[in-house]
C-alpha cells in the first residue's frame, strides 16, 4: 500500500518502470528530447524530461521509440483511481450518462475484484473512450496520480499539505489550485449509536472527546451509565481520514488506541447495532439499523444532515467528493466530461446515486423561521431591535438559494465547496439562468469581538466572494446585477464557544431577488 510517506519512492519507482523512454526531433532537427511518454491526447504529446514535464504538439515532432503513441489508432483513455465510495456507483454512473449524452454506448468490463473498464462505444464509428478504473482508497488514488498511473483520482477528503507538495515536486502543480479539482457531489458522516440509548443528539465537540478517549462512559454527557465502545471504518479509508482531520484533531487531539476498526461501514453499522454503549460514524443514507444522532450544541442550536443543510455547508461533517487532476492540457474527452459534469443531468445522476448534488435550489423565507427566531432569542444588547428589523426588511423579498461560501479556518481563501460553488454560480450566470435578476451575497461573523467590527469583516468577506465571481467571469453580463449587504453577527448558525461553532457562522449567502425567480 502507498502511505503518503512513501509517495516520492512510489513516483521515482513508477517513472523508471513505465514504457522505454523516447527520443523526440522536431522537424527540422533543431530540437532533441529524450523522455518518457506520460500521456496523449490525440493531438499533444505529454512528456517526463530532465527539463521536467513538457507538452509538445505531436504532429510538429518526430518521435522514435517503441512508446511513441500511434496516432492512427488513437483512443482516448482516462484512468481513475482512489475511493470506493465513489467508485461503487456515483463516477461510473456519471461516465455512462456522460456516453449516452454524446449518443455512445458504453459497456463495463470488470477485469478484478479491484479494476474494471468502461468503454464509451459510437455505434457506426467504434471507441469513443475507456475509462479505467482502479478501486482502493483515498491514499491510493493520490499515491496513483503523483506517479503518474492515474489521469484522476476520486477522494473522499481534500488533498493533504504532504501530498500536495509532494505533487508540486513531480510537476503535477498545485492540487489545492481551484482549477485543479472538480467536486462532483456532496456526502456527509453521521454519529450513530446503540438503537436503545435513548440518546438522540449530541455536540460534536463530544463527538470528538469521545473519540479521543476523553470521554469513556455515557453518563458523562447525559446518557446512561454505559461505557463507550469506539467503532470506525478501516483508518485507511477517506471517510474516516475526513472524521479525523475534521474533529480528532481539532486542538491537537489524537485518537483514541481502543477505536476498533471495521473492513466496511456495513460493519461498522452492525457492531454498533448489536453492542450497547457503541458509537460510529457512518455515511449519510447508510445509518442503517442504528440511532443516528441530530448534532446540537451548547447554545441549542441543531444540525441534521439533510439536502438543504448539506448544499449550504450548515451540517458540519459536510464531505466533498473530489476529483483531482494535474495541472496539465487534458484531452478533450476529459475536458468534455468536466465541462459535463456541472449540467443538470450529471446533477441527476448524483442524486441518484445516493448524494447530494451541488445544483443551488431555492430556500424560501418561511423554512427559515427558526433561524429567524433563534436571531432574535439570541440579541442582546450587541444586536439592537433596529438592527434585527433591517435584515428583515432587506432579506424578506428575496429568496434564499443553497449555494453559500465560507472561508479556510483562519484564511480569507474560500474552502474547497465555496471555491466549487463559486464556480457553479459563475457558469450559471453565463448560461442565462439569473438573467434579470438582482443577486445579493450577504455576509454574517461569528459573535467575537465588538459588534461594529465584526459587521465591517462580514462586509469584507462579501465584497471579496463578489470580486471572486467577477474574476471568474471576466466581467458581470449585462441585466445581471450583483450587489453586497453584511450583518455581523446577527443571524447565528451556531455556538461561538467552538471553531466548529465560529466556522458556521462566518459566511456569505447568496439571496436572489423574487421578482424574477
Amino acid at each position: 500500500m502507498k502511505s503518503a510517506a512513501c509517495l516520492v519512492a512510489v513516483f521515482l519507482c513508477a517513472s523508471t518502470a513505465m514504457a522505454d523512454p523516447v527520443t523526440v526531433r522536431s522537424a527540422e532537427g533543431g530540437l532533441v528530447l529524450i523522455g518518457d511518454v506520460i500521456g496523449y491526447d490525440g493531438e499533444f504529446l505529454q512528456m517526463s524530461t530532465d527539463y521536467g514535464p513538457l507538452t509538445l504538439r505531436y504532429g510538429s515532432v518526430i518521435c522514435e521509440g517503441s512508446a511513441c503513441p500511434d496516432a492512427d489508432a488513437y483512443v482516448p483513455k482516462v484512468r481513475l483511481s482512489g475511493a470506493s465510495r465513489m467508485a461503487e456507483v456515483a463516477v461510473p454512473a456519471l461516465v455512462e450518462a456522460f456516453g449516452r449524452s454524446n449518443g455512445w454506448q458504453s459497456e463495463l468490463v470488470q477485469i478484478d475484484p479491484s479494476h474494471f473498464d468502461i468503454i464509451l462505444r459510437d455505434e457506426s464509428q467504434g471507441v469513443q473512450a475507456e475509462f479505467t478504473f482502479r478501486v482502493s482508497n483515498t491514499d491510493e488514488g493520490f499515491a496513483d496520480l503523483i506517479a503518474y498511473e492515474a489521469d484522476m483520482a476520486m477522494a473522499v477528503r481534500e488533498v493533504r499539505v504532504d501530498e500536495a507538495e509532494i505533487a508540486r515536486t513531480v510537476g503535477l502543480g498545485d492540487l489545492t489550485a481551484p482549477q485543479q479539482s472538480r467536486i462532483i457531489g456532496l456526502d456527509a458522516l453521521v454519529p450513530v449509536v446503540h438503537p436503545a440509548l435513548g440518546l438522540d443528539a449530541i455536540a460534536l465537540k463530544d463527538v470528538a472527546l469521545a473519540y479521543r478517549g476523553e470521554i469513556n462512559n455515557w453518563v458523562e454527557i447525559g446518557g446512561p451509565d454505559l461505557p463507550i465502545v469506539r467503532h470506525l471504518g478501516l483508518r485507511t479509508s477517506g471517510s474516516v481520514q475526513f472524521f479525523v482531520d475534521h474533529a480528532v484533531r481539532q486542538e491537537s487531539g489524537t485518537l483514541a488506541q481502543d477505536v476498533t476498526f471495521h473492513t466496511s461501514f456495513d460493519a461498522v453499522a452492525g457492531a454498533v447495532a448489536e453492542i450497547p454503549g457503541s458509537i460510529g460514524m457512518l455515511p449519510y443514507g447508510k445509518t442503517r439499523n442504528t440511532q443516528p444522532l441530530t448534532l446540537r450544541d451548547s447554545c441549542g442550536f441543531s444540525s441534521v444532515p439533510v439536502t438543504t443543510t448539506l448544499k449550504t455547508e450548515d451540517y458540519p461533517l459536510t464531505q466533498p467528493l473530489f476529483l483531482y487532476l494535474p495541472d496539465r492540457r487534458q484531452p478533450k474527452i476529459v475536458r468534455d466530461f468536466l465541462a459535463w459534469l456541472r449540467g443538470p443531468e450529471a446533477q441527476l445522476v448524483v442524486r441518484r446515486a445516493g448524494f447530494v448534488d451541488q445544483g443551488a435550489v431555492p430556500i424560501s423565507l418561511d423554512a427559515q423561521g427558526q433561524r429567524f427566531a433563534n436571531a432574535i432569542a439570541k440579541a442582546g444588547e450587541d444586536i439592537p431591535l433596529a438592527e434585527l428589523q433591517r435584515l428583515i426588511r432587506v432579506l424578506m423579498p428575496r429568496t434564499r438559494l443553497s449555494t453559500s461560501f465560507r472561508f479556510e479556518v483562519g484564511s480569507t481563501r474560500l474552502d474547497a465547496q465555496s471555491r466549487s460553488n463559486l464556480m457553479s454560480l459563475g457558469q450559471a450566470i453565463r448560461d442565462g439562468r439569473h438573467d434579470g435578476q438582482s443577486l445579493m451575497l450577504v455576509g454574517f461573523s461569528d459573535g467575537r469581538g465588538a459588534p461594529a467590527p465584526n459587521r465591517d469583516l462580514s462586509s469584507a468577506r462579501a465584497e471579496a466572494v463578489k470580486r471572486a465571481l467577477v474574476a471568474v467571469l471576466g466581467s458581470l453580463p449585462e441585466g445581471v446585477i450583483v450587489e453586497t449587504e453584511a450583518f455581523g453577527e446577527a443571524l447565528p448558525m451556531g455556538c461561538d464557544d467552538t471553531e466548529w461553532g465560529r466556522q458556521l457562522n462566518r459566511r456569505v449567502e447568496l439571496w436572489v431577488d423574487q421578482r424574477n425567480p
